[in-house]
């Protein structure tokens, strides 16, 4: 099954308790972070690891760290992003539930590397029964002197504060939910500055994933080289994949990067192949916002290369031929799916989750909505079908934050690679699938 950084012990019932967690290495980071190891040190360690964000970008976070504004005299904030809204995605539900003091940790020691002072979590709205599993377990940190004033006397101070959010999907991009935590409506921000310069209450601020930040113990303990050892050139490290479809077993998964996609569709220890056995039709491999493939595309390169679970690996070819990994919700689709239906689920959820801010999202999700209602519901003409890519094209890369993209990939992919599906529901005045 490989190595397991965040699940070793994710089954046991009873992580989420301080001392269970305890038992298993828990806190050992902190202790060596904080008895043993600069705030530079700390940094150093995760350059090393090529650690990137698991929340969607895969930026490398060292690199991320070190564009905080530490000349600053203001305060400087850490915020984990913990508002897991995209459709398909669901790995950092399954961390906060059953291993609440791993987050911690890492909250812990990204602060004291960043100089951070008061941390916090936001929390996705819909997971409000997770925030008592956070205070609970952020209550024991506390008592047992993990966090506080003068952290096992070595003089580092640390608050940190759960925010839940209102369940809005666009506060999940980073400056939106900064707005959201101060108190405002959730419209994401014009960049420059970037949150590294002006963030939280216009300071210099780090915004990270649970997962990412889940992994930072990890690297402290056993070092950034030995992660970076682990998985395939730029990929380092394992990911976890929130697997669900049309497969004999759905869950979440820890994988190395470099994992074979045809294996984790086809093996028994994973996905455990089609349910039904019914062919493989497709699979949205990072999350609702990333393009479409079909089989034939997602299982090898169009250069005839085995695809595999890596950033590098799932782009290859652009968006013609390849994918993003996203935050790897990896939804696998077999031949009763309906792609334009699918599709059309997929941009009225966008339509509706849109701020309004930008014309080009406000406007063309909901054109896009009702065309692809039309094809679906047998009012289709030929002519929607380029109409959709037309104004797919007019709201990619053309509005302040990514949702505009995040819309406008899956429609462009869906017809890149499905045209002769959009072209039969119009023929056929409607769709045929049960």
């Amino acid at each position: 099954m490989g190595i397991k950084i965040l699940t070793e012990h994710i089954d046991n019932p009873e992580l989420k308790k301080f001392e269970v967690y305890r038992k298993t290495g828990g806190y050992t980071a902190v202790e060596k972070a904080l008895k043993t190891m600069s705030p530079d040190g700390v940094m150093e360690e995760v350059k090393k690891s090529g650690l990137r964000g698991r929340g969607g970008a895969g930026f490398p976070t060292g690199m991320k760290w070190s564009f905080l504004d530490r000349k600053s005299e203001k305060p400087h904030y850490l915020v984990c992003n913990a508002d897991e809204g995209e459709p398909g995605t669901f790995k950092d539900r399954y961390l906060l539930e059953r291993n609440p003091h791993a987050l911690i940790e890492g909250i812990i020691l990204s602060g004291y590397a960043l100089g951070v002072e008061d941390a916090y979590i936001y929390l996705r709205g819909e997971f409000f029964y997770i925030l008592q599993i956070l205070e609970k377990a952020i209550a024991e940190a506390y008592e047992k002197g993990f966090l506080g004033k003068n952290i096992l006397g070595s003089g580092y101070s640390l608050n940190l504060y759960c925010h839940p959010g209102a369940g809005a999907y666009i506060c999940g991009e980073e400056t939106a939910l900064l707005e959201s935590l101060e108190g405002k409506r959730g419209n994401p921000r014009l960049k420059p500055p970037f949150p590294a310069v002006s963030g939280l209450y216009n300071c210099p601020t780090v915004i990270n994933n649970v997962e990412t930040l889940a992994t930072i113990p990890w690297i402290v303990n056993h070092g950034g080289d030995q992660y970076a050892q682990i998985g395939v050139g730029r990929s380092t490290g394992t990911k976890l994949i929130s697997a669900s479809g049309h497969i004999k077993n759905p869950g979440v998964y820890e994988l190395e990067m470099g994992f074979p996609v045809e294996e984790f569709i086809y093996s028994d220890q994973y996905c455990g192949g089609m349910k039904n056995g019914k062919p493989l039709k497709a699979v949205v491999a990072g999350g609702s916002s990333v393009p479409i493939l079909p089989a034939g595309l997602i299982l090898k390169t169009a250069n005839g290369e085995p695809r595999n679970i890596s950033y590098e690996s799932l782009a290859e070819g652009g968006f013609e031929t390849g994918t993003m990994l996203g935050s790897g919700g990896f939804i696998v689709m077999d031949e009763s799916t309906c792609i334009v239906r699918n599709l059309y689920n997929f941009t009225r959820f966008y339509r509706h989750e849109s701020c309004g801010q930008c014309s080009p999202c406000r406007e063309g999700t909901s054109w896009m909505e009702k065309i692809l209602y039309r094809i679906e519901n047998g009012e289709g003409r030929m002519h929607d079908i380029d109409l959709l890519v037309d104004i797919s094209n007019n709201i990619e890369g053309k509005t302040i934050c990514p949702l505009g993209d995040a819309a406008a990939w899956p429609v462009a992919s869906a017809i890149r690679h499905f045209r002769d599906e959009f072209v039969e529901h119009v023929n056929r005045k409607g769709c045929w699938f049960d």
